[in-house]
């Protein structure tokens, strides 16, 4: 109650009546009023009548503001008592009625919010609506800060998120273009090796008839002059 009396109208109300006692209840209800003077909370104030209106408008007025904080019961049972229907609770000592005077406040309570309706609809746009417009706009100035920085906070991480975005494109594209390039030099590599291997045969070969030309003239070389010796010490003898 504390945190809203001021935003809206308050109407201080006792729910199941019907567990406290008529001295247990009037007990209860003076001190509700006690704690809420002691808070300093604003409750819905009852408009007082003009001089000019009816003695019985009057009296209820005065009731109704004798009645706060209402005392009410509620039901969903609709009970047959003396021939006649009504909403109420059924105890083994008897029925309480919920639209009963002597049994709880729920007709006064009801009478209060449609003969007052309008009054509070006032109050409600005039008082509590303006002084929460006032406060508003007294700390619009802090709010439209706050507001200000939040959007630049977002520009910035939203700025930030577009720079990450295209540095990842960049590094995407990067890296497809260093992989065509390593498929690339991997073709041309295996062209280079394919070309390689068919030249070397031929390579071989030729080498191999060098070598047995080589090493028949050697034998040709070697044995004359092998054999010259031998002719030569023959003649001698």
């Amino acid at each position: 109650m504390k945190a809203l009396h001021t935003k809206v109208n308050i109407v201080p109300v006792i729910a199941k009546a019907d567990t406290l006692t008529r001295s247990e209840l009037l007990q209860l209800k003076q001190r509700i009023m006690d704690e809420i003077e002691k808070h300093g909370i604003q409750i819905y104030p009852l408009p007082d009548c003009d001089d000019d209106e009816d003695e019985e408008y009057r009296e209820q007025c005065k009731q109704l503001k004798e009645a706060v904080p209402f005392a009410v019961i509620g039901s969903n049972t609709v009970l047959e008592v003396r021939s006649r229907k009504v909403r109420g609770r059924l105890y083994p000592w008897g029925v309480v009625e919920v639209e009963n005077p002597e049994h709880c406040d729920f007709i006064k309570l009801r009478t209060m919010l449609i003969a007052h309706m309008q009054d509070l609809q006032e109050v409600t746009q005039e008082i509590h609506y303006e002084n929460f417009r006032s406060e508003r706009i007294a700390s619009g100035s802090a709010i439209t800060r706050k507001i200000n920085k939040s959007r630049r906070t977002s520009t910035d991480v939203y700025e930030k998120d577009e720079k990450l975005n295209e540095k990842e494109k960049q590094l995407l594209e990067k890296d497809a273009q260093l992989k065509k390039m390593a498929e690339l030099i991997g073709r041309m590599q295996a062209e280079m090796i394919r070309q390689t291997g068919s030249s070397r045969p031929s390579t071989k070969r030729g080498d191999v008839r060098a070598s047995a030309a080589g090493s028949t003239t050697n034998g040709a070389v070697n044995g004359s002059a092998s054999v010259r010796p031998a002719a030569y010490q023959t003649h001698q003898v």
